[in-house]
């Protein structure tokens, strides 16, 4: 009973938002926004504690029943969630983009986490399908309407770009579904992953394609990422926060759930192509950050590389690779967040965040705010004690030992060029605060630059302590997830 509230109470106050409220104005919109928030987060952890789950028929006729729970895998993802659709809410007492009705911003939000959560906690297949694409017309919504920018040419073609790339994956997941569930002849994700694909006879290699080349999309993978980069630049920032720390979630939480799980033969057959995908985009995300003047899309490429190291650990088909994946899918989410949050704050304040632009130093305009950035960026390098260190780290340390069924030459390789991407990130981490937090020039007027404060720092310190909790005390997390993917991995 509790996740059906879990689930209801976003989707029912978004949907309230989005349709019998447009013409609210902005003070009840975000009183309603934040409550059904909080509340969701509360429910989040009831769930979590409780351990709750539903179970009943849905559409019986073709065997697909309401079915919904969490476990190890995710239950970081439903807490994650929560907290980001809380910390969103609370953002639109800062800035709530010009466009149209903050009630519909504030309603498409609430249905994005409501989309996501559903993703995270569905136990059919069919059901995780049909949640998987909830989230696409609100977030198309966003980019579309809501989105940075003075050209409508610019946030259309994004959003578009965003759409047509989800949708053509999505058929492609789809396809790969219902193949695997007219094969297996059940939907149960519990049931299709105690058979491990024992029932797919010759079609589990194809199963596999179709599901990891549909979610790939979602990750997104290379080379099918150059979606993200348009959607990250043109999304309001609530939304690229959403983007970032929730929807790319659903893809990687997807290959786990789904082909990593029901076919692990026919992932094992495709882990070489899939590392060195992922290797190729640390790698590609790295070289054009060292170049990239706008920094919001610099932080979208750096997540094209952070997802890189997902990707191989993912591809290793070890506890460790998968630990490492779950654990870098939690700590790019918080440290994403709150990059796009600063990025958005300081684009807010100078009106672009153009990187060839002198300005004075952060540190001295804005202490708060360039400390902010300091940590953001330390923890985007994988700096030791911070967020994206363990997942960066367990990752090529799950590459230079993979399952033993995995070409051990490709994977070392791809191990030696992720520690090179590693540096990259650290050179490209080091070229933005050279800029934008030491500076280049002196201002008699950089008072106006104003710093952090009211609901923006509370966004922004929520993040940065997640972002230190993480990397001091990481076996919170893979505790959290351990017996699960020890059950994965074992039952191969």
């Amino acid at each position: 009973m509790v996740v059906s509230l879990l689930l209801a109470l976003p989707a029912a106050a978004g949907l309230w938002l989005l349709t019998g409220a447009r013409g609210l104005d902005v003070r009840p919109a975000r009183r309603t926004a934040l409550a059904a928030a909080v509340g969701t987060l509360v429910l989040a952890v009831a769930v979590v504690v409780a351990d709750s789950a539903v179970d009943r028929p849905w559409l019986p006729e073709l065997g697909v029943r309401w079915s919904f729970g969490v476990d190890g895998v995710s239950v970081p993802l439903v807490l994650l969630t929560a907290a980001v659709g809380v910390l969103v809410a609370g953002h639109a007492w800062v800035e709530v983009p010009a466009g149209g009705s903050p009630a519909t911003f504030l309603g498409c939000l609430l249905l994005v986490e409501a989309g996501a959560l559903a993703t995270f906690t569905a136990r059919d297949a069919v059901l995780f399908f049909v949640a998987f694409e909830v989230v696409l017309v609100p977030m198309w919504l966003l980019i579309s309407r809501y989105g940075d920018g003075h050209d409508p040419r610019a946030r259309t073609g994004a959003a578009q770009r965003f759409v047509l790339y989800t949708a053509v994956g999505s058929t492609v997941m789809l396809v790969g579904i219902l193949l695997l569930v007219a094969r297996a002849g059940t939907s149960d994700l519990v049931a299709l992953a105690a058979a491990r694909g024992s029932g797919l006879g010759g079609a589990g290699f194809a199963v596999a394609l179709l599901l990891v080349v549909g979610l790939a999309v979602k990750v997104p993978v290379f080379p099918l990422h150059t979606w993200l980069p348009p959607a990250h630049t043109t999304a309001p920032t609530a939304g690229s926060v959403l983007l970032a720390a929730v929807l790319l979630k659903m893809g990687t939480y997807g290959l786990v759930r789904l082909p990593v799980s029901v076919t692990p033969d026919g992932v094992a057959t495709l882990a070489p192509a899939l590392a060195v995908a992922g290797t190729v985009g640390i790698l590609w995300g790295g070289l054009v950050c060292l170049v990239e003047r706008d920094l919001k899309r610099l932080v979208a490429y750096s997540s094209v590389a952070h997802m890189g190291f997902v990707v191989l650990a993912l591809a290793t088909g070890s506890e460790t690779g998968l630990q490492a994946a779950l654990y870098g899918n939690v700590a790019h989410g918080a440290v994403s967040a709150l990059l796009f949050v600063l990025v958005g704050g300081l684009k807010q304040r100078w009106g672009s965040v153009d990187l060839a632009v002198r300005r004075p130093a952060l540190r001295e305009t804005s202490p708060r705010l360039g400390f902010l950035l300091l940590l953001g960026l330390a923890a985007s390098l994988g700096l030791p004690g911070l967020a994206g260190f363990w997942g960066e780290w367990l990752a090529l340390y799950a590459a230079w030992v993979p399952a033993g069924d995995r070409p051990r030459v490709v994977f070392v390789t791809c191990a030696v060029l992720a520690a090179v991407g590693a540096a990259l990130a650290a050179a490209y981490a080091l070229r933005v605060a050279g800029i934008v937090w030491a500076g280049d020039r002196p201002d008699p007027e950089a008072a106006r630059t104003p710093d952090t404060t009211g609901p923006e720092r509370w966004v922004l310190g929520v993040l940065a302590v997640a972002v230190v909790a993480l990397g001091v005390a990481p076996m919170v997390l893979l505790t959290t997830t351990g017996d699960a993917v020890a059950r994965i991995v074992g039952a191969r």
